[in-house]
């Protein structure tokens, strides 16, 4: 007995992709994990690979040599537990307080909740580089200037997370069971923290993600408000990698590969979450 393979009708009929999708999925992903695995490549090596014509592809063994330059060049400990602090803080606060705002805005009825949030919907609309004078005057007469609270408080919530969060609840929080938790007799508070979180949290690990993400890449503001020797973080570290006379390019990716080891763990830990956030407005309707 021969067992034949689907042919290319029934795999259309059934609804199954054939091998040109599985192929052109797996060439997409491969050339979107090249760069990623190459960046880790080269800190492996030395400064003669920078310039060799051939494509280098296998790991070397001077991977743990130019780690420790890294550490013997700057103080990359220091800028690692400062990043970790300022994101994690702005995180764990911004999808907080976002999410309270956004429950805020599509469960609660209030006077002149629909200007309100129009008003928040503008901010976003302003460029970040036309606050920063005044900001940077702000934070000098509150005696912050090199310290993490200039770089933690001005990020704890923005008006993308509160209009991501207000869609997510407008979305994923039915009246009937706000409601329903009223009646029962659960507080604001409660209803948001047992019926409304719980339902939104797939759309707060999204948020989590990326706000994790951006705060630890950011180097504009931290460059401006911080002191690098005294106060750095680890885009302001690898910017002083990079300050030499001549530029040792394993040296800067090095540090580049220690930096983002902590986002690609915080994707890990919230894949699952991630994942779910992105197909649930797919499954809708």
């Amino acid at each position: 007995m021969t067992l034949a393979l689907p042919s290319r009708k029934t795999r259309q009929a059934t609804g199954r992709p054939g091998f040109l999708v599985y192929g052109v999925l797996v060439a997409v992903l491969a050339a979107s994990l090249f760069p990623l695995y190459y960046s880790f490549v080269l800190p492996t090596r030395d400064n003669s690979v920078i310039g060799d014509s051939a494509l280098t592809l296998t790991p070397g063994g001077n991977l743990v040599h130019n780690i420790q330059r890294v550490y013997d060049t700057v103080d990359f400990w220091l800028a690692l537990r400062n990043s970790l602090i300022v994101s994690t803080t702005v995180t764990v606060c911004c999808v907080l307080l976002s999410s309270l705002a956004g429950f805020a805005f599509a469960k609660l009825p209030f006077r002149g909740r629909n200007a309100l949030f129009l008003a928040v919907v503008v901010t976003a609309m302003l460029p970040t580089q036309l606050g920063m004078i005044p900001l940077y005057m702000l934070m000098g007469k509150l005696g912050w200037i090199a310290t993490l609270k200039a770089v933690i408080v001005p990020a704890l919530v923005n008006a993308f997370a509160v209009f991501w969060m207000r869609q997510a609840s407008e979305e994923s929080v039915p009246y009937e069971l706000v409601e329903a938790a009223r009646v029962d007799g659960c507080s604001t508070l409660g209803i948001f923290w047992h019926v409304a979180l719980p339902a939104i949290r797939p759309q707060a690990a999204v948020l989590a993600m990326f706000t994790f993400m951006a705060t630890w890449n950011d180097f504009m503001w931290p460059l401006i408000v911080l002191d690098p020797s005294v106060t750095p973080t680890v885009q302001t570290a690898l910017s002083s990698l990079a300050s030499g006379y001549a530029l040792d390019y394993t040296l800067i990716l090095s540090g580049a590969a220690i930096g983002v080891l902590p986002l690609l763990l915080v994707f890990l830990l919230l894949s699952r979450q991630i994942v779910a956030g992105v197909m649930q407005g797919a499954v809708k309707g």
